[in-house]
């Protein structure tokens, strides 16, 4: 107010006059308006608190490792999950070393469990409008179940459906190695693709040379016989021509004098003589292992990964 006044009465004054003047307004403002009516605080005591503050860690990051870490709970029992479905049901032991289901699992398992939480480590903030987050986690939720999807989806189609006895061994056979075009032509009373587990089958016999020639010539081409749902038969048919291509143990064990003392304990295990017993070979994707036969049902009693040719 003093200031107004003082200014509409100088004007027309002289330079020197209005800048006395305002310098005799200026005196009345810093005498009135003392640090006890405008209290200000100091500027050194704001950076002193800005200071402290920013040297203390951001809540948001704790709160992003808080759900990271939850979601790692989560991803980790969902994998235990997997892991029952695929190594209790899909891959039971030996299947998950013959036919490589640990490697893909442990592949599809790092990779889902790992990314996951480091993807909601990056977007949770609690700054976000809940609606926001919740989007983000929804999307979030709903890659990493399709990416375990799909990886489950891609172990199943590896998986070993059926051990099949074709002249003179037991072949594993994989989901992925049927031929789709056959699949029409299962025998009554066979599964062509079951999902607890491979079952035993044997082959039948050609009907005539003409079948055998096609079935060579489809191998040739990459489709094996064990993988040909019209030559297959239930297993039993096949203890005859089982028992005759059978070989006794204790020519393996001749044979194979460093593992002598690795099969008599395994068989002594099962409880049975290894001089009583008969294996095959069993030839999986990449590996050739040893089945250990009863002599009379042929069921197999044991494996061993060893390849008896």
């Amino acid at each position: 107010m003093g200031l107004a006044l003082g200014i509409k009465m100088g004007e027309g004054l002289h330079d020197g006059e209005v800048l006395k003047m305002l310098e005799t307004t200026l005196n009345w403002v810093s005498a009135n308006f003392t640090r006890a009516s405008c209290p200000l605080k100091p500027v050194s005591t704001t950076l002193e608190d800005r200071m402290d503050k920013e040297s203390q860690p951001p809540a948001f990051w704790r709160d992003r490792f808080k759900a990271s870490a939850i979601h790692l709970g989560i991803s980790l029992t969902v994998a235990v999950l997997a892991g029952a479905l695929v190594f209790g049901v899909w891959y039971p032991y030996p299947y998950r070393e013959i036919s490589g289901g640990r490697e893909l699992f442990l592949i599809l398992v790092t990779v889902d469990v790992i990314l996951g939480p480091l993807i909601t480590l990056a977007v949770f903030n609690r700054i976000k409008p809940w609606p926001v987050l919740q989007r983000d986690l929804a999307v979030v939720a709903a890659l990493q179940l399709a990416a375990l999807g799909y990886g489950l989806w891609t172990v199943s189609l590896a998986r070993p459906v059926h051990i099949v006895f074709e002249v003179d061994r037991l072949s594993v056979v994989h989901a992925v190695e049927i031929a789709p075009e056959l699949l029409a032509k299962t025998p009554p009373g066979i599964t062509a693709l079951p999902l607890t587990g491979p079952t035993r089958l044997s082959l039948r016999p050609f009907k005539d040379n003409q079948e055998k020639l096609d079935a060579t010539l489809a191998a040739l081409q990459g489709v094996p016989l064990a993988g040909r749902p019209d030559l297959w038969q239930p297993y039993a048919n096949a203890i005859p021509d089982i028992l005759k291509a059978a070989k006794p143990v204790r020519e393996l064990m001749a044979r194979h004098k460093d593992q002598s003392q690795a099969i008599d304990q395994l068989l002594r295990g099962e409880g049975r003589n290894p001089e009583n017993m008969v294996y095959l070979p069993l030839v999986g994707r990449k590996s050739f292992w040893t089945a250990f036969l009863d002599p009379v049902t042929t069921d197999i009693v044991a494996t061993l990964p060893l390849d008896p040719f």
